[in-house]
């Protein structure tokens, strides 16, 4: 069986609050616990009011604090954005509150627009540019210490916590392989390169100290109802916020609506189902073809899956069903 995780965004849903969008990611959290998801990560993203977890590692606490054996992690820090020494510690901290429960999945994006990038005090081109060294820099912060070594990560060094290359492009499926880490691909939002990056992780992959093979984890979107007619208006809220960050309209995380065809227009409703067409919204008999299908395509050997829905009642029950559909691949396997 393919294991199960969840990326969370803690959406503010329109006419909730940030506290409220916090309280629900732990609700999220520990359904997810309940029907054995492996993982459940939360997303670096600013200067967002759709979106509540800007400050990861503090709403990471948050949700370990909720939940008792679940991993937890971040898909993920955007490294450029920090110090190598700030991330050591920060998730250092974490393992040692949530020992051999934490991942640190890490992304070379600046995870908002270059404005709030500047406001972060990145060097725009110096951070990307110097992604491979701050990850290596990170490594040796989180393992065991040389002698003499001169920083230390306190807490941080010794903790071995696990970390993770994330893309949406061929450029981290490279060094994921170079370095033998596990690797994450964006295919949730970002779908064009995605087969191409996993053929080059696997083929140039190099076994580390870390990892002995190749780990390929792949997203998805999903909504799952009772029918596919109401998993299609709950999918809604996030094929209106793409339109929305396509127009730079900044607002909540929206209602459901309807009709989509009120919303958007042509040319951004071919963009929109392009950018989403991975995702996975339908009654548990669509979502399983749909993620048997992908699952065939990609050979994935693990999905970790974002389910944008406004009403929290109904996120936790498509994170139910889309456990169920476990049972269903076990036995189309």
């Amino acid at each position: 069986m393919v294991p199960f995780s969840i990326l969370d965004l803690s959406p503010v849903a329109e006419g909730s609050t940030v506290s409220q969008s916090l309280e629900s990611s732990a609700r999220m959290a520990r359904k997810a616990e309940e029907f054995g998801y492996k993982r459940f990560w939360l997303a670096e993203h600013h200067g967002m009011p759709g979106i509540a977890s800007a400050a990861t590692a503090v709403v990471i606490g948050h949700v370990g604090a909720a939940t008792k054996s679940i991993r937890i992690g971040s898909g993920g820090v955007m490294l450029p954005n920090h110090s190598p020494l700030v991330i050591a510690e920060q998730f250092g901290t974490l393992e040692a509150l949530f020992p051999g429960r934490v991942d640190l999945g890490l992304g070379r994006a600046p995870g908002t627009d270059m404005r709030t990038a500047q406001a972060l005090r990145r060097n725009l081109e110096a951070g990307a540019n110097s992604f491979p060294n701050d990850v290596v820099e990170l490594q040796q912060l989180l393992g065991k210490p040389v002698e003499n070594q001169a920083i230390l990560a306190v807490p941080g060094n010794g903790s071995h916590v696990p970390i993770w290359l994330l893309g949406s492009s061929l450029y981290s499926a490279q060094l994921a392989a170079m370095l033998g880490l596990p690797y994450a691909f964006a295919s949730h939002f970002a779908p064009d390169m995605l087969l191409d990056a996993i053929a080059i992780y696997r083929d140039r992959f190099q076994p580390s100290a870390t990892l002995d093979k190749p780990y390929v984890m792949v997203g998805v979107m999903g909504a799952v109802a009772a029918t596919d007619e109401e998993a299609r208006y709950h999918f809604t809220s996030a094929q209106q916020q793409f339109v929305n960050l396509r127009r730079n309209v900044r607002g909540p995380f929206p209602r459901p609506v309807a009709d989509m065809e009120t919303f958007w227009s042509p040319m951004e409703k071919m963009n929109v189902e392009h950018t989403l067409r991975y995702a996975v919204v339908g009654s548990p008999e669509t979502a399983e073809a749909k993620l048997t299908a992908f699952l065939k395509e990609t050979q994935a050997d693990e999905v970790i899956i974002s389910m944008p829905i406004h009403d929290i009642e109904a996120r936790l029950k498509s994170v139910e069903l889309f456990a169920g559909l476990g049972n269903f691949l076990r036995v189309a396997a």
